[in-house]
């Protein structure tokens, strides 16, 4: 018997979970694959192969001649071509269809702790908002990186961060794209929020001349001074966009 076509929902959720798994790890073995196909009904090597058919609309994975079967459904390119970009309602429209599809409320799906969240009201219903579009953020970005630092290759989940490019406060529009975050250490975090290291578009990383006043400091030779002018570790998808790396060279690092 011929399994039922894709819905919908089914689609949006198997985006979801291409965007929050990395590449390289898609699996039918893997146990986010498994979930969604037990909460979806249907096998996790079907799961698998649509997560991997997304890939033929991906631009960056196109770049470096990878891609998914070379016939995919419509339904996925209809998907794709409605949220590639448009992160912020995928973020929530998909937390919202998973969470029905557990019979769960949002929060709860989502995994938000109930004594961070107002009780009721508007104030709640937008930091639930916040909070699953900022969870979707981080899971995107450290997937694209494989759970790696882009600068030292840490992969202690823990020790990461998926940090803006753009501060959240200064570009809405690009508080969800992927491709204005970076997987990086808390140290590094830190340093590139403040302005003292930068990724030139060249996707090297750059010590400010702050850190270089203070390059006898043992933690700066130890920690700084052996990344200047390096490659960072690209990401298998969501390169950083050079505009937004653009941006943080001008505006945020301290040049002097």
């Amino acid at each position: 018997m011929r399994n039922p076509s894709w819905t919908r929902d089914e689609l949006l959720l198997a985006f979801n979970l291409y965007c929050k798994i990395p590449f390289t790890k898609i699996h039918y073995s893997r146990p986010q694959i498994i979930e969604l196909a037990r909460i979806i009904n249907r096998t996790p090597s079907s799961v698998a192969l649509k997560l991997v058919n997304f890939a033929r609309h991906d631009p960056k994975l196109k770049a470096r001649n990878v891609s998914g079967m070379s016939h995919g459904s419509k339904g996925e390119k209809e998907v794709w071509n409605e949220f590639y970009g448009n992160w912020e309602e995928l973020a929530l429209q998909s937390e919202q269809v998973l969470a029905r599809y557990k019979g769960l409320a949002i929060e709860e799906s989502a995994g938000l702790s109930e004594s961070e969240l107002p009780k009721e009201g508007k104030m709640r219903e937008r930091l639930i908002k916040v909070r699953v579009n900022q969870n979707f953020f981080r899971a995107a970005v450290l997937a694209s990186y494989n759970n790696c630092c882009c600068i030292t290759g840490i992969q202690i989940p823990e020790l990461l961060i998926a940090g803006h490019i753009i501060p959240w406060s200064k570009d809405e529009k690009n508080r969800m794209n992927p491709a204005n975050g970076l997987c990086l250490n808390l140290l590094h975090d830190k340093a590139f929020d403040r302005g003292l290291i930068t990724i030139t578009p060249a996707f090297k990383m750059k010590i400010s001349k702050t850190l270089q006043r203070h390059k006898k400091n043992p933690a700066v030779q130890s920690f700084f001074l052996p990344c200047d002018n390096q490659p960072i570790r690209l990401p298998n998808r969501f390169l950083p966009d050079t505009a937004f790396l653009e941006y943080h060279n001008n505006e945020i690092f301290q040049k002097v």
